[in-house]
């Protein structure tokens, strides 16, 4: 499937980001690692990935036609976490063309639609030795012919172009979080997030820990409250939620 770099650079500042595409590559992130850019913004995407990663080195199947996209950029603060803002931005950008409410988020950045899986985000740091080189690798299912019980797509939208108007989506509101950040990013991860109030399951250290979903605090981890009510942060760990991923 042919991208259409105009459709996906329409209305973006092109003094700032510049945009490869590729037919087949390994990773979208691991090219923003190898090569460089003049502009502040670095965006690769691919029709297919052959080595697709995901979070804690597993593998994300990455077949043709869907998106494999990742954006680059160096040495920025913004006061929220890099994963949990793109989630609301990935989050915000399928809404918005897709016109639908259905898909949200599973902490910290997990894609779901119906029930299902339909995309993930994977951030990657390189530190060289003047600068800092945030990656930020987003890999979202259109259509998938085979897949395992917990993965969904989005094959229910049919639209012309849709990858192409998705990737510009989410690049024009990449654009803005970048100039002025993402001040209400708590209430806005409330809005998308799929297990508010529900009962938790979250394995950390092969401990697994079950309590009430309790929100976020301000450095994105996870809260829990468990039966003693105490509330439980989570940097890290695997959240299961009853009713997620069933087949």
């Amino acid at each position: 499937m042919q991208f259409i770099e105009e459709i996906i650079l329409k209305d973006l500042d092109l003094g700032v980001f510049e945009l490869k595409t590729y037919e087949t590559i390994d990773s979208t992130n691991d090219e923003c690692k190898r090569i460089s850019s003049a502009k502040d913004v670095l965006v690769i995407t691919a029709d297919k990935q052959t080595k697709g990663k995901g979070r804690k080195g597993k593998t994300w199947q990455s077949p043709k036609g869907n998106i494999s996209l990742s954006v680059a950029f160096a040495d920025r603060e913004f006061g929220v976490p890099v994963s949990i803002a793109t989630g609301i931005l990935v989050t915000k950008s399928l809404s918005q063309v897709l016109n639908s409410d259905s898909v949200g988020l599973k902490w910290p950045n997990d894609l779901i639609f119906k029930g299902k899986k339909i995309g993930g985000i994977l951030v990657e740091k390189e530190v060289y030795a003047k600068f800092t080189k945030t990656i930020v690798g987003i890999g979202i299912n259109l259509e998938l012919e085979h897949k395992e019980s917990w993965w969904g797509d989005l094959q229910d939208f049919q639209q012309e172009n849709l990858r192409d108007h998705l990737i510009n989506k989410i690049l024009l509101n990449f654009e803005q979080f970048l100039k002025n950040g993402l001040p209400d990013w708590q209430n806005l991860w409330d809005q998308y997030c799929i297990h508010n109030q529900k009962k938790i399951s979250v394995v950390k250290n092969q401990l697994t820990f079950e309590g009430k979903y309790f929100g976020i605090n301000h450095d994105g981890a996870l809260l829990l409250e468990n039966q003693h009510k105490e509330i439980i942060p989570f940097s890290s760990g695997e959240v299961s939620i009853k009713g997620i991923y069933n087949s």
